[in-house]
């Protein structure tokens, strides 16, 4: 229900200083019907059964489908099945991801505020933030959130938080004639303001149509994939249809032809791919997650590992997100104005004490007892910062009460305070901008230096607050409405938003990885770029875009070469993100804010704040570091790359073995031996090879160098002219051994397709062995492949040596001397394939 009306609300004439009207009742409900409400509009609800539809057109999809056909029409229940889990499991994630999309707009709903303080009839009236409309007069006042874009008509001391919105560190003062946009919040003063823009219209409304129209993109392991389909499907219906046709030119029988087609089908089809990559991406996600790094997307796991640029928000990613006094130079100061020439031997107990006095904020308990400040973000700094210096403020406080005022506004740029102590003397302090500060500093000297210290200071990136003080033996409270110019220089603070102190380590580390850092803000384009030189950011002291020149910037069409974009909007950082896509870039965008949620969305993968980051943010994100740190990130950056080589790895494995099966199938007839293998056979041996030993591949340590080297490129092939020219010599090596198995087993009058059947399953697995990690000590949890290669190792020998498995399979039992061959031959491609992947 509605709350009671705030004090702010409760006295229009104290706020404007004159009873200002706002609509009427009638009028307002006219504007409602017209505009309708104020909310975020909320995309078309979209039925299950249609976002399934489109996912089943995928390729990949399709492929999947077919080889289920394929194993449904040999009979093979449990790869049908395995198939047909792995299909749903993907349409299943695609269906989510479009549902997430919805999630992130409706999650900005949470940010307007569900009540509104206006003006209606003349008196304040406490409604629904929906009913607002344009026209109407807000009442503002501290702890409000704005509910629609508005025009400040009168303020006292107004102040907004728009970090958000704007992704701005420090809350920023609000004059008559200036815009405040829906979903900041009033952190100090009260005011007035004309609606301006409600709904879809507001700045909160903009967003999320940026976030609604995002386009759900494909990965570049799906795009690769995908096109790596086509390519198998095409090879397997022209070598099907060929093969085919040359035995039905040559006279064999049209049943045996379509058992041959049939089994070249099923052994170039690796039908077991999909559940490789699906189980692959899950331990990936499972293992990002125990370092904090949850994963929303499994193709995200993947594509961090590709990223080649990321564009990271300042404020509370690469910072700590909250401003800090990181310089207070006491007076006096060096004559020559030099910041490093600072004193340091100055009255630093003055200057804490102004700091302490000449201030609003309260302290909700003392530093040390786990307390903390309350009021403006810079007030709050100062005292944390006398506090970790030892000074008690409640103690300095009360030695120094204050007896008046002068509170800061927008205007003047300052604050002055009296305060009176035991002995009767009056101490004046006053603090504030240089500009107006400095001016009543008697000694024109040290003013002089301390305006030449200010400026070094305010270049690098910081804000600097003077603060200045007069002892006074005054018989009455002094006058503060007009300071005299008879101060004394205190001294200096310089504020800032401290990086994180991992920040300038991921830097290090993402470079060394090939991965570019821009740092994209929407603070000042110095303090933008000071932040960068601290973090060490490569690219730094180059050129600083801003927003008034991105337009012209991203229409020149020049290299890519800045690495600080500053006042930076919402939509703008769509552009940048854009602006490197087309450039063939692999893009991640990091954020916190409401700002970042539209970027987050466009760019290939998100990366939200879970601890300190918007509900909105993490709603359009792929990935939710939960502790905030881009460390996380760069461990999840190892982990996707190390996905993208055990699915690589897995398939020169799987490949290089279909090759071998169909060279086989060929080769074999030509031979004398008939059909060497029978459909039931292959998908045997592609279970058995596939199954075991390719989820063992997903669980493979990552390389040691692998943060060493450069991404994958965008548009590359998952299967590049190395990999293949690997694949060509290992699968005919393996095709050469099972022929040779199988003359063998005719020499000792044994059953030929069950020698070829067995060599080729050994040849496979030890393959397996050949291509792992190269790791020079490995866990007990480490050594899964060896295990899944023993294990398949030994269902194999099951198969020529079980009855039932005989009968099913329509093996024969070999002379274990002609087994032995079989296993002995091969070992011959798994210790060449190994030299090839050492000299590779």
């Amino acid at each position: 229900m509605p709350r009671r009306p705030t004090a702010h609300a409760a006295g229009v004439r104290s706020v404007t200083g004159t009873a200002s009207q706002g609509l009427t009742s009638d009028e307002a409900r006219r504007r409602l019907g017209r505009q309708g409400p104020n909310a975020v509009p909320r995309p078309a609800r979209v039925s299950v059964l249609r976002r399934v539809g489109r996912q089943l057109r995928d390729p990949m999809l399709l492929l999947l489908m077919a080889a289920g056909l394929v194993t449904a029409a040999t009979g093979d229940a449990a790869d049908t099945v395995i198939i047909g889990a792995v299909v749903a499991l993907n349409t299943s994630l695609g269906v989510i991801q479009e549902w997430r999309a919805a999630r992130a707009v409706d999650a900005l709903d949470d940010l307007r505020a569900p009540w509104a303080s206006v003006v209606r009839d003349g008196r304040p009236l406490r409604i629904r933030a929906a009913d607002v409309v344009i026209g109407d007069l807000l009442l503002l006042g501290a702890g409000d959130v704005v509910p629609a874009d508005a025009r400040v008509e009168e303020g006292h001391l107004l102040q907004l938080d728009e970090s958000a919105i704007t992704g701005e560190s420090a809350p920023r003062g609000r004059e008559a004639g200036e815009e405040v946009e829906a979903g900041t919040v009033v952190t100090r003063g009260r005011g007035t303001a004309r609606v301006l823009r409600t709904g879809g219209a507001s700045g909160l409304g903009r967003i999320a149509e940026l976030v609604r129209t995002a386009p759900v993109r494909s990965t570049p392991l799906q795009e690769r994939l995908t096109r790596l389909s086509g390519q198998l499907v095409v090879a397997v219906s022209v070598l099907a249809v060929v093969v085919g046709a040359i035995g039905l030119v040559q006279g064999r029988s049209l049943v045996d032809m379509t058992i041959v087609a049939i089994s070249l089908a099923v052994a170039a089809v690796p039908e077991s791919l999909p559940a490789v990559v699906a189980i692959t991406l899950a331990l990936g996600a499972h293992r990002m997650a125990r370092s904090n790094a949850v994963v929303r997307t499994l193709p995200a796991v993947e594509t961090l590992g590709s990223v080649t640029v990321l564009a990271s928000d300042k404020t509370g990613t690469l910072t700590e997100g909250h401003m800090t006094a990181e310089h207070v130079l006491p007076a006096p100061l060096p004559e020559d104005g030099t910041f490093e020439h600072a004193a340091t031997g100055g009255d630093d107990a003055r200057l804490l004490r102004d700091m302490v006095l000449c201030n609003d904020a309260r302290a909700v308990a003392e530093p040390g007892e786990g307390g903390s400040f309350d009021g403006d973000a810079l007030e709050v700094a100062l005292l944390a910062s006398a506090g970790e210096k030892g000074v008690s403020v409640d103690g300095t406080r009360a030695a120094w009460p204050r007896v008046a005022e002068q509170p800061f506004d927008n205007r003047s740029r300052r604050m002055v305070t009296v305060h009176q102590d035991s002995d009767g003397r009056f101490l004046i302090v006053c603090k504030g901008a240089a500009e107006a500060v400095l001016p009543l500093v008697a000694d024109r000297v040290e003013a002089d230096a301390a305006r030449d210290v200010a400026d070094q200071l305010s270049a690098g990136g910081h804000r600097v607050l003077i603060v200045a003080d007069r002892l006074t033996d005054h018989a009455t409270v002094p006058q503060v409405s007009a300071v005299p110019p008879e101060l004394t220089l205190a001294g200096l603070v310089a504020f800032s938003d401290p990086p994180r102190e991992s920040s300038r380590r991921v830097i290090s580390d993402l470079s060394g990885a090939g991965v570019r850092v821009v740092l994209v803000s929407g603070d000042h384009a110095s303090t933008a770029q000071s932040v960068a030189r601290r973090l060490g950011l490569p690219g730094a002291d180059g050129t600083v875009v801003d927003g008034t020149r991105l337009r012209a910037f991203l229409g020149s069409h020049e290299p890519v070469d800045v690495a600080v974009f500053a006042r930076i909007r919402p939509e703008e950082k769509v552009d940048i993100v854009d602006h490197f896509r087309t450039r063939g870039e692999v893009v991640a965008m990091t954020g916190d804010g409401v700002n970042d949620a539209p970027a987050l969305r466009h760019a290939d993968i998100g990366v939200a704040m879970g601890s300190s980051g918007t509900e909105v943010a993490r709603q359009a994100a792929d990935v939710v570091l939960l502790d905030d740190e881009l460390s996380t990130l760069v461990r999840a950056v190892e982990e996707g790359r190390r996905v993208y080589a055990n699915i690589r790895m897995f398939l020169r494995y799987g490949i290089s073995g279909g090759l071998a099966e169909v060279l086989t199938m060929l080769v074999g007839p030509f031979l004398g031996m008939g059909i060497p293998l029978l459909p039931g056979q292959i998908l045997w041996i592609n279970m058995l090879t596939h199954g075991l030993p390719g989820v063992a591949f997903s669980a493979e340590p990552a390389a040691p160098d692998l943060l060493r080297r450069p991404p994958t490129r965008p548009g590359s092939s998952i299967v590049d002219a190395p990999v293949v020219r690997q694949i060509a010599v290992v699968g005919t090596l393996i095709a050469v051994v099972a022929l040779a198995a199988g003359g063998i087993a005719a020499l000792a009058d044994a059953d030929v397709r069950t020698g070829v059947f067995a060599a080729l399953a050994f040849g496979q697995l030890a393959v397996a062995l050949g291509l792992r990690s190269r790791v020079r000590r490995r866990t007990l949890r480490q050594r899964g492949l060896e295990l899944a290669v023993l294990g398949a190792l030994l269902l194999q020998v099951l198969a020529v040596y079980f009855p039932p498995l005989n009968e099913l399979l329509g093996t024969t039992p070999l002379p274990f001397q002609v087994l032995a061959a079989a296993f002995a031959l091969g070992l011959v491609p798994g210790l060449a394939v190994r030299r090839l992947v050492r000299t590779s």
